[in-house]
């Protein structure tokens, strides 16, 4: 990435992003806000619920535990918090093995000891396949300013596809070439393509499911990406370092599952850059050109001064998520001229 908020990892850092997400929940919770509202499920949350049931370990081992004897036959992906590119990831459905990885790591379930902390989550274990094969979405989403929030989606992402089958079996739960999706990790598979790199664009993904699923659906599944990306925003923004000089380019991890809904993975801070295939150059070159227009004002000189609102033109493949400034002031003068009709823009969808 081209630049970065001093404390990017409130996001990027696996076990800070769910301490976030939780403590935002809760803050809503506390103010009786709408958005926090209680699924039927105990601990879940209705419009809230975009990342898996997650723990960090060694600290949250007992409600872990807790939480694994319920559905004991469950999967669970271990991650370390600060490696990248699918490093050091393996899945559990026995806690035996968990404990057998505790004793056998040089690093106890003791917190004196330990050097590096790990989030466990709840496997997905019911991805959207597309022949066969299961993939994720990679999203390029451009922040200007944490307060007031100023948002943007890169409309160019794209699908990332596991080379092999996917097969929820016992035998294959070793096998990384099933389960994770990142390049890093499949271009060592016998079955990688460099020609398409395994990756298919998010406009081929949304005609895929309008043929397959429907507009409707489909359109559904688009707007709680938005959603989840908005809120994942939101609940880091009271504690990042906002400072004007800085902006920030994050690649969102989603994966969807067969019901079409959209779990956040994670996010990174330094998306790859780098270009496995022609269009992967050519859609990485427009990302690039397409943030300095956002980021830089109308006569391209960087100023601090400037309130970082583009004109629609310089958005190139960008599209406004939200402007919390833009979104007040619309608000302002909604107030004023209460007889007009009632034509919310996009910047509403996210209230």
């Amino acid at each position: 990435a081209i630049n970065h908020f001093p404390n990017h990892y409130e996001l990027s850092r696996k076990d800070l992003l769910v301490k976030n997400i939780k403590r935002y929940r809760k803050e809503l919770e506390r103010e009786k806000d709408p958005l926090a509202e209680r699924a039927e499920v105990p601990g879940r949350y209705l419009h809230l619920d975009f990342i898996p049931i997650t723990f960090v370990l060694p600290a949250d081992y007992n409600m872990f535990v807790e939480e694994y004897r319920k559905s004991p036959q469950s999967t669970w992906i271990m991650k370390p918090c600060g490696k990248s590119q699918g490093a050091g990831i393996f899945l559990i459905n026995k806690l035996s093995k968990l404990k057998r990885w505790s004793r056998e790591s040089k690093t106890p379930f003791n917190p004196t000891l330990v050097k590096e902390s790990y989030v466990i989550s709840r496997y997905i274990d019911n991805p959207l396949l597309i022949g066969g094969k299961k993939f994720d979405l990679r999203l390029y989403v451009l922040v200007t300013s944490f307060r007031p929030l100023k948002c943007y989606l890169f409309k160019l992402g794209f699908c990332r596809f596991c080379t092999v089958k996917y097969d929820t079996s016992i035998q294959e739960l070793d096998n990384m070439y099933v389960h994770l999706t990142n390049v890093s990790v499949q271009k060592h598979g016998g079955e990688y393509n460099c020609m398409h790199g395994g990756k298919l664009s998010v406009q081929n993904l949304r005609l895929y499911l309008e043929g397959t699923r429907g507009k409707e659906v489909t359109e559904r599944l688009f707007t709680a990406i938005s959603w989840l990306i908005v809120h994942s925003l939101k609940a880091v923004s009271p504690v990042m370092a906002n400072d004007r000089h800085c902006f920030e380019c994050y690649g969102y991890d989603i994966i969807i599952d067969n019901k079409l809904k959209p779990w956040l993975v994670e996010v990174n801070a330094s998306p790859s850059l780098t270009s496995t295939t022609v269009n992967d150059r050519i859609l990485k070159y427009k990302l690039i050109d397409n943030i300095l227009s956002v980021v830089l004002p109308p006569d391209g000189i960087p100023d601090v001064r400037w309130n970082k609102t583009p004109s629609p033109d310089a958005l190139g493949n960008f599209e406004l998520l939200l402007d919390e400034e833009l979104a007040a002031q619309e608000d302002h003068q909604g107030h004023q001229n209460r007889n007009r009709s009632d034509s919310r823009g996009p910047l509403y969808r996210w209230k």
